[in-house]
């Protein structure tokens, strides 16, 4: 790590539409930082990369299941958003009035599968945010465009804010990575008494994407690029975000 990280936000993108170049709003708002360096890491909000995929739906046009509809009444929400969170979920973790958990197809445990509402700009008032379909993907398409564009390869985290078990309050997290070590593992280095580390695994990008949320916040803030220099993402091999995901056999609490 260097002696000295920085955090930048980067603003002006403006609204981004539905199935826009996201790409090239990037490489835009990128010109003014260039020329790049080895150790950037540019950090994107889910929601712009959701709206320029598409990834979003109507709830007019969804029709409720059985299932959606008897968890609707426990947890108190509409059956539809409750439909919309079961297809893009492969387990049930909690449902309690007003809290509805679920493992969501890409592993992610957290709350409504990380179907969103909120900031998701004028149009249809019952459009809900989805996902991107593979955030990894994403990350590595977006680090392609940028290197064609600017002759350096940069990290790309893709981040989402996530609540945490015992612990109150929501942090951004990656769920999705290219060019970055998502996880650091120490195990086996010497401490500063030289006892070799025997656990420490660091969710790197994790890190990396809840530093960042510190400048591009959670409410109406509309900064949803930030350019973090400093961190080297290139001092170990790089790991896809899906690398942080605990596999479900080693589920702790269930």
């Amino acid at each position: 790590m260097a002696a000295l990280i920085s955090i930048a936000p980067i603003r002006g993108i403006g609204e981004v539409a539905v199935g826009a170049d996201l790409g090239a709003l990037v490489l835009d708002a990128l010109r003014p930082f260039a020329p790049l360096k080895p150790d950037d890491i540019l950090i994107v909000t889910q929601k712009i990369v959701s709206k320029a995929e598409n990834s979003l739906a109507d709830l007019t046009e969804i029709a409720p299941s059985a299932r959606a509809e008897e968890l609707a009444g426990v947890v108190k929400k509409d059956a539809r958003l409750v439909e919309m969170v079961l297809r893009e979920s492969s387990d049930v973790v909690r449902a309690v009035p007003h809290v509805l958990i679920t493992r969501h197809r890409l592993g992610f445990v957290m709350a409504n599968a990380g179907i969103d509402q909120s900031n998701i700009g004028p149009g249809k008032p019952e459009r809900v945010l989805l996902l991107p379909r593979d955030p990894d993907a994403s990350a590595a398409r977006l680090r392609a465009v940028i290197a064609a564009a600017f002759g350096q390869e940069i990290g790309v985290v893709i981040s989402d804010s996530f609540g945490r078990p015992w612990r109150d309050g929501v942090v951004n997290v990656a769920i999705g990575a290219a060019g970055v070590a998502s996880v650091r593992d120490q195990r086996g280095i010497a401490d500063r008494d030289g006892r070799p580390l025997e656990v420490t695994r660091v969710a790197l990008a994790d890190a990396i994407a809840a530093a960042a949320g510190l400048a591009s916040g959670e409410a109406a803030e509309s900064v949803p690029l930030v350019l973090m220099r400093g961190c080297d993402p290139h001092a170990e091999i790089a790991s896809p975000a899906q690398a942080i995901n605990r596999p479900i056999e080693q589920d702790l609490f269930r």
